[in-house]
């Protein structure tokens, strides 16, 4: 599902909203975490999950077309963290594979 078809999907669930409406929800709620996520603050979904930030130190690979050593730089990434919720629905019986 992408942001589209979540604002799409609110919308339909609730006739009482405007479709322009629910999109303005989404993507200010998404521009929220964002925010967050960049300040370095951790997002928490209760019954779903939370993103965080992992910083990864730099470090020294390998090429694989030459086979050379490249310097790769430190960086940041999110990381998502499954809530027990969101674990329990994704491995019952009915979950799809």
């Amino acid at each position: 599902m992408v942001k589209s078809e979540l604002a799409a999907r609110i919308a339909e669930q609730n006739p009482h909203l405007y479709a322009k409406d629910a999109e303005a929800v989404v993507n200010a709620i998404v521009a929220r975490m964002r925010e967050a996520l960049v300040k370095g603050d951790r997002v928490e979904l209760r019954g779903f999950g939370s993103f965080s930030i992992k910083s990864r130190d730099a470090r020294e690979a390998r090429n694989p077309k030459t086979g050379g050593i490249v310097s790769v730089k430190s960086k940041n990434g999110v990381v998502f963290h499954p809530g027990k919720g969101m674990r329990d629905r994704l491995n019952s019986k009915g979950a799809i594979v």
